[in-house]
């Protein structure tokens, strides 16, 4: 009887054409995927978390076949996942990679949690500056300067 190796890596097949989105951490993976709202797509998506990070210790990663992120896409990303990272496919080849960045402003994409708020009342954009990125982030609203921490951020 012939010895069997044991096999210690999950081998996930590449992806032709699409994103990955690594470097998630593990308790924002299904954050990420509803605020993209990949779970009403028929892509072929592929997800793991608590998988083991040399950087991070434990990580997520979504790779999203035949999609690429417009750039309000990869706000919301920073803002639930700052240290993900983006990584573009074409034809099996890596052909763009980077870290994905909190913006100095949020346009449109967040609610103010303020209920008096303009934005809340009337069809006007919202539109905040990033006040705290790396301690606790914090959204400060441009229209009633009302604060918003990064717990109650509320996507649109």
């Amino acid at each position: 009887m012939a010895k069997q190796e044991k096999r210690t890596e999950l081998k996930v097949s590449a992806i032709e054409n699409g994103t990955v989105i690594d470097h998630i951490p593990p308790q924002s993976v299904f954050q990420v995927i509803n605020i993209l709202g990949l779970n009403k797509v028929s892509n072929q998506i592929m997800v793991g978390t608590n998988l083991d990070s040399h950087k991070h210790g434990k990580k997520g990663i979504i790779k999203v076949s035949k999609k690429y992120f417009e750039s309000e896409e990869i706000n919301k990303i920073a803002l639930v996942a700052p240290t993900a990272t983006l990584i573009v496919i074409k034809d099996y080849t890596v052909v763009y990679k980077a870290k994905v960045e909190i913006p100095e402003r949020i346009r449109k994409i967040v609610k103010c949690i303020n209920p008096n708020c303009i934005t809340n009342a009337e069809n006007i954009p919202t539109n905040f500056t990033v006040v705290e990125k790396e301690d606790e982030l914090r959204l400060h609203c441009n229209y009633c300067e009302k604060y918003t921490k990064k717990e109650n951020i509320r996507f649109i």
